[in-house]
């Protein structure tokens, strides 16, 4: 291109380029494809306006040019889907960020989901300028023409869906701020920063500066702050062009980056053609990145080649959800305090140029215009082209700003008293210290005034030193002092329906639950019985939010419970993002949780605990019997396919709150559960060969099956189970483990086919054995975890430790301690109140009385009694049953069994149990004796 407006600055890069590079070459190239670049885009009869994200002096520039062109259309780099969400701001506190939120996908990776795109919107900014603009004046029409949210994620791949933008490391953020966007896909305007490390680290270097948001600061936002509008839109041309040019970035970034560019140029000229607007009167807001474009659709007179995807069948929802700075920062890898500074710089522009920025009419803390807005004159469109101004911008030397003693004292002031409410012992010499350091710091980096990065780096200097006494350091208490971390709200209007209808059900609490905060809710349920459905509100809120949003601080809810008084600390207006989210899903909290309970049940991985914790939630918080049943049957299905018994210590312990539930508050059990248990039983007795030499299962988990195999056993064998299957389940059950061994031995002692004695014996031997002592402490740890299935063993256990404690060597015994403790731990609930009450029934009370206490298993065995011997030799053991036999007559007859009496006189054997066990009578007749 030869020519034109910029011929002089042509031939001054070609002198430069042949200077520097002993010839013209590469370099020239780049220069003079640089002012290619600028002057294609100020010739185009669609006023391009470059701007950069969030940066005061686009802001300025943008709101000074809508004053002078007043255009008639605007169009502006945003997903266009996004456009009926714009008339919103209005309700809301900046800095919000509109969102597009899609939870179930189609068309995209399971793994992605759910997907968002946030486009966050700051005061200061040059987009808020053009909204409030086109939204407050008559006869403007607003234009979104940047690809959709789903082109979004269409145009991403596997590993650009994976990274994530890098914020500074020397930025401490808080944590519940920089997650106001969740793992959103930011989407902003002007992304204006070099995409080659090497040059943004040569750029840093040589401007003596830490970061990149420093740099613009002083080299672009300080400049640009009092230009007029030609000057300021072709330095951010070349601004664009050049970081385009010299560090092209990642190929991927690049073709996608273009391909937003046909998008929004071929959108552009679609409105044009159908609305029949002339270009002159339009104006182009896009980031200075874009704008320096060369593809071929670029200008009103593009190509028209570039074609746009259909959407996929994923269904977005859109919706307004709180920002604030130190978000924006994180997100989008800024530094620490950048956007809090811009937001101090636009104020400051604003009141030095006198500009009068847009605002949308009812935003906060604006004033109501007195007089109606009159719709927009013709402007004429110039016909002069535009002068040359990048000439003597660039051979203009840098204005040194003055250095202002009053603005830099009173930051010293005031960081010190800052400081001092934090903790550090900061003193008068300290403002003085840091007031000098600032300027000291400004010198050496060749600033005749110091920014507020040098005034950061010189408190960090002076005050914080090598210690940090409280939660905040100096940089941050600086960040603070500068604007702080301005957070966003959504106004109650501009929520979705769901986040309308939770504040309103929950306004008899007389909370102001919208500001951020925690409030403290106390619900007298007895008194006040209305408050019960706000508590049933908050259970459900407690189950869907994050666990900061909804906590409870006294009461609990539990299956056949009703509450009578609860507190809860509430913080909604902190966690907003998350309310309106769930309004993303659903209507009402009670479809959104179904739709959870359901999602969670019904999901490929889903096992037969978390459908069983499903149906507990139906139940206790949705109180549906239809969602149960549905659910239940569902944990039916999921059981029967389950080859693993992971999840057994959880399905045993919600089975059981199930039943206990049922059995008191419903005529009958419903049939899931009969089924459920029925198939349980059958399921169970089928691993469990095979669990106990499985070591992937833990003896939890076994004990675990055991405890449904024993604990439902009445009722399965009522809906018709055989007990010859867990006869024979164990019957094949061989383990080789210790533990594992104890626990079989406690279940063949509940079946009956191992006696008590026997196992005692089994005991004795061990600890007799010195070749198995060293082991018998897994022994007794199988025998703490058969305490789930057969809690009757809770005596056999206590005599088991206390031989253990008695017989075991030190060496033995203080290594398995810890096992003992961690086993209890684990299952303390269930298992540490049986051995405590066996415990305190069988030791003495007193402590006195230890050294003389004999362990009742110990006490040698008394021979029966000489009348019980010779009443068992008489024969007249049963003269009661003899003389009255219709008793026993009746008893045979329901069991079915014929048999015939025998005389008094041939009767010897009719005491016989009695003279073999002697205790139990002789107890008696001591009982008796007594009373």
């Amino acid at each position: 291109m030869s020519g034109g407006t910029f011929e002089a600055l042509r031939g001054q890069l070609h002198e430069a380029a042949t200077a520097f590079a002993d010839g013209p070459g590469a370099l020239e190239g780049i220069l003079r494809g640089i002012v290619d670049d600028v002057e294609r885009a100020v010739d185009e009869p669609l006023e391009i306006f470059p701007v950069c994200h969030h940066s005061p002096a686009s802001a300025i520039a943008m709101a000074r040019r809508l004053r002078e062109k007043q255009p008639k259309v605007v169009y502006l780099e945003l997903c266009e889907d996004m456009a009926p969400l714009l008339t919103e701001l209005r309700n809301c506190r900046l800095p919000v960020a509109v969102q597009a939120f899609a939870s179930e996908v189609e068309g995209f990776p399971a793994d992605w989901s759910p997907l968002s795109v946030v486009a966050p919107v700051t005061e200061a900014s040059a987009e808020y300028q053009a909204i409030a603009y086109a939204l407050d004046t008559p006869g403007v029409e607003l234009v979104l023409v940047d690809r959709s949210s789903d082109h979004v994620f269409q145009w991403e791949t596997e590993s650009d869906a994976d990274s994530v933008p890098e914020a500074d490391p020397d930025a401490p953020q808080a944590e519940e701020q920089t997650a106001l966007h969740g793992d959103a896909v930011g989407v902003e305007i002007g992304d204006l920063r070099p995409r080659f490390a090497e040059l943004e680290e040569h750029l840093l270097r040589h401007g003596r500066v830490r970061h990149w948001s420093e740099w613009w600061h002083q080299y672009v936002e300080l400049p640009l702050g009092d230009s007029d509008h030609d000057t300021y839109r072709q330095v951010m041309l070349l601004i664009g062009s050049l970081f385009r040019r010299l560090a092209p970035g990642d190929p991927g970034k690049v073709r996608v980056d273009e391909d937003r560019e046909r998008y929004m140029w071929t959108r552009m000229r679609e409105h044009l053609a159908a609305t029949g607007t002339d270009p002159a009167d339009c104006l182009y807001v896009c980031g200075a990145f874009h704008a320096a474009s060369r593809v071929a659709e670029f200008g009103v007179r593009g190509s028209d080649t570039f074609t746009i995807s259909p959407p996929s069948p994923t269904k977005w929802r859109h919706g307004l959800i709180p920002s604030s700075h130190a978000a924006i920062e994180a997100q989008f890898g800024l530094a620490a305090g950048s956007v809090s500074i811009a937001a101090t710089e636009w104020a400051k522009n604003v009141r030095r140029t006198g500009v009068r920025p847009y605002r949308l009419e009812g935003q906060a803390g604006t004033k109501k215009s007195a007089t109606p807005k009159k719709a927009l004159p013709a402007v004429p469109a110039p016909t002069a082209p535009p002068a040359d101004r990048l000439t003597g911008f660039l051979q203009r030397p840098p204005a040194l700003d003055a250095l202002d003693e009053a603005e830099l004292l009173g930051w010293s002031v005031e960081i010190v008293r800052a400081a001092r409410r934090n903790g550090y012992l900061a003193s008068t010499a300290d403002a003085i210290a840091v007031f000098e350091t600032s300027i000291l710091l400004a010198g050496m980096r060749d600033r005749a005034k110091p920014t507020p990065y040098d005034f950061q780096d010189a408190a960090v200097t002076c005050i914080e030193k090598d210690a940090v006494p409280g939660r905040r350091d100096v940089g941050r208490l600086v960040e603070i002092m500068m604007g702080g971390d301005r957070v966003g709200q959504v106004g109650y209007d501009a929520l979705p329906p769901l986040a309308r209808d939770v504040h309103d059900r929950l306004a008899p609490l007389n909370l102001k639950l919208q500001q951020r905060g925690v409030r403290r809710a106390l619900l007298d349920i007895a008194s006040r019985p209305e408050l019960e459905h706000c508590s049933d509100l908050l259970w459900m809120l407690r189950r869907l939010l994050p666990a900061g949003a909804a906590r409870p601080i006294m009461g609990e809810r539990r299956l056949g419970e009703r509450p009578i008084q609860e507190s809860w600390d509430l913080a909604l207006g902190t966690h907003q993002r998350a309310l309106i989210e769930l309004g993303y899903e659903g209507v009402s909290i009670e479809q959104v949780l179904e739709q959870r309970l359901r999602r969670a049940a019904y999901a490929p991985q889903a096992t037969a605990a978390q459908v069983l914790e499903a149906v507990e939630d139906a139940t206790l918080l949705l109180r549906s019997r239809r969602l149960a049943d549905e659910l239940g049957s569902r944990a039916l299905e999921v059981l029967a396919s389950e080859r693993t018994v992971d999840g057994a210590p959880e399905v045993l312990r919600r089975v059981r709150r199930l039943l206990t539930y049922y059995r008191t508050a419903e005529p009958v059990l419903p049939p899931w559960i009969e089924s459920f248990v029925k198939t349980g039983y059958a399921h169970y007795c089928t691993l469990l060969p095979t669990a106990f030499t499985d070591d992937d299962a833990t003896v939890r988990q076994v004990a675990a099956m055991l405890g449904f195999l024993f604990g439902m056993e009445s009722l399965a064998l009522s809906l018709g189970c055989d007990r010859a299957q867990l006869e024979l389940a164990l019957a094949q059950s061989h383990p080789t483990e210790p533990s594992r061994t104890a626990l079989l031995w406690a279940a063949q002692t509940h079946l009956g086919t191992l006696a008590r004695t026997a196992l005692r014996a089994r005991c004795d031997e061990l600890l007799g054995n010195p070749l198995v002592v060293p082991a018998y402490p897994r022994y007794l740890s199988g025998f703490v975890h058969a305490l789930e299935p057969v809690p009757g063993l809770a005596d056999f256990v206590v005599e088991a430790v206390s031989n253990a404690f008695a017989r075991l060597p030190d060496p033995v015994l203080l290594p398995w301690l810890p096992t003992l403790v961690t086993t209890l731990r684990a299952s303390g609930t269930e298992l540490a109140p049986l051995l405590i009450r066996e415990a305190g029934r069988v030791f003495p009370a007193r402590l006195t009385e230890l050294d003389a206490w004999v362990p009742q298993w110990r006490l040698p065995q008394e021979p029966p009694p000489a009348h019980l011997e010779s009443a068992a030799g008489t024969g007249g053991g049963l003269p009661l049953l003899a003389a009255h036999p219709a008793t026993c007559d009746a008893l045979a007859d329901l069991l079915g069994y014929d048999g015939t009496w025998e005389t008094p006189e041939g009767t010897s054997s009719g005491a016989a149990l009695l003279a073999r066990y002697p205790q139990t009578a002789t107890a008696l007749e001591a009982l008796l004796a007594v009373s």
